[in-house]
């Protein structure tokens, strides 16, 4: 990854967390799955995945509602949430190589890296620190809650492409969603896919299919 780096000439990397760096998404939605389901909507755990894969569950709340018969409340989210972090800080893992790598481009580019997340920042943060990685986007994390628009919008990249004092088009996105590859190609960056299986990642068709 160095080699490739210096030959393409990346001022900056700026990484998607869930699936990217963390083994998260099979635990989250294995969460909301269960809830969904003692909520009234009998979905499957691969619907569950297809479904909100990259998004956040408030964005899907129509859906939701159409299929539980009830409103989503904040109470529900709050359930949601302490469950959903619960199982995180007892079962959540790096993505494999990931750690190496970050330490590497790190290295490489002289801190210039930045996570940036459609998660929100209490779940972003704990992650990173759960599997080492916070001391290398300490001061550069963003999410998509405190942007005016999340994913598939660019904020939550223009930010930090701007924090870091980097023109997006110098930046290098990776993600492993349809949704965060279009917010990292409407920011202007380039965008490599990670898809290294069919669980918990866009297909390697619909990240290319995105952009």
């Amino acid at each position: 990854m160095y080699w490739a780096l210096k030959a393409m000439k990346f001022e900056a990397i700026l990484f998607d967390c869930d699936g990217v760096l963390v083994d998260s998404e099979p635990i989250t939605n294995g969460v909301l799955c269960t809830m969904l389901n003692e909520a009234g909507w009998p979905i499957t755990p691969e619907e569950c995945m297809r479904v909100f894969i990259g998004k956040t569950v408030r964005s899907e709340a129509a859906r939701i509602e159409a299929h539980t018969g009830r409103p989503l409340t904040d109470a529900w989210m709050a359930e949601f949430y302490a469950r959903r972090n619960q199982r995180l800080e007892a079962e959540l893992v790096a993505i494999d190589g990931a750690v190496a790598a970050v330490q590497a481009v790190h290295a490489a580019l002289d801190g210039r890296i930045a996570c940036a997340s459609g998660a929100d920042r209490l779940k972003v943060e704990m992650q990173l620190a759960k599997v080492g990685l916070a001391p290398y986007f300490e001061g550069f994390v963003f999410s998509g809650h405190e942007m005016p628009a999340t994913k598939p919008a660019p904020d939550v990249y223009l930010a930090a492409a701007a924090a870091l004092g980097v023109a997006p088009e110098r930046c290098l996105v990776v993600e492993d969603t349809v949704t965060g590859v279009a917010a990292g190609v409407a920011a202007g960056a380039t965008v490599v896919g990670y898809s290294p299986s069919p669980l918990g990642h866009g297909s390697p068709q619909a990240l290319r299919g995105a952009g």
